[in-house]
């Protein structure tokens, strides 16, 4: 089963107190990625939390606005193969993430950060 998340702004406003949708993820490099969604930025913008594949491998519990941050186990390995981003959380607070000059890993809440060139992130 595939969800997707992402609905027009009188949704939002009528029925969430969470804007904001943030998913991490690993792939098999090791590499880690962060996904981020305002659900007031529009109808374009979607978020696929499983990939397509058997049903008993694909998460079930997803409910918008309730954080999951036990998608992976005690070894590392995702709970459910086919979700995508097995920890996710919603929050009210627009945050950034990046690298500072010290290889620090730094969160701004509701506070902007220019990236450097080449690196695409959403605006504030």
């Amino acid at each position: 089963m595939t969800y997707f998340i992402g609905t027009n702004p009188s949704d939002v406003i009528n029925s969430f107190v969470q804007r904001y949708f943030y998913g991490l993820r690993r792939n098999d490099d090791g590499e880690l990625f962060l996904i981020f969604l305002d659900q007031l930025s529009g109808f374009d913008d979607a978020v696929t939390i499983n990939d397509y594949g058997l049903r008993e491998e694909s998460y079930q519990g997803f409910e918008e606005g309730i954080d999951y941050l036990d998608g992976i186990d005690a070894t590392h390995d995702k709970v459910y193969d086919n979700l995508r981003y097995p920890q996710f959380n919603w929050d009210a607070r627009y945050m950034t993430y990046y690298i500072n000059d010290n290889g620090e890993f730094v969160m701004r809440i509701n506070e902007g950060y220019n990236y450097p060139e080449g690196i695409s992130a959403p605006g504030y």
